[in-house]
């Protein structure tokens, strides 16, 4: 069963599927997790997808100190993963709009 991305997406199912309208009846917490989007219903992909991007943030930032410490070029592919992970990070922790239908 295809996972839901709104609201109105899971009206228009309900309403077309009696299958799933039998299911919401029957047990409608069950019903309703079955459908949801893995990254808004399970905190660990999100947790997991945080921790590994701030620890190559962090690892990037470091290299970049170590490397400017002992007066080395820093490589473009470092400055690129930090750069990456910023925008990433930022993508992830900022607030999601909310969409009006």
């Amino acid at each position: 069963m295809d996972k839901v991305q709104s609201v109105g997406e899971l009206a228009t199912r309900v309403a077309s599927d009696p299958d799933l309208q039998k299911a919401i009846k029957d047990n409608p917490v069950q019903a309703l997790a079955s459908l949801a989007a893995p990254l808004r219903s399970d905190v660990l992909i999100y947790r997991m997808v945080v921790g590994a991007l701030g620890l190559t943030l962090l690892l990037a930032v470091g290299g970049v100190i170590a490397l400017a410490f002992f007066e080395r070029s820093i490589p473009d592919a470092v400055v690129a993963f930090g750069s990456g992970c910023v925008g990433a990070l930022a993508g992830l922790l900022a607030p999601s709009p909310v969409a009006r239908e």
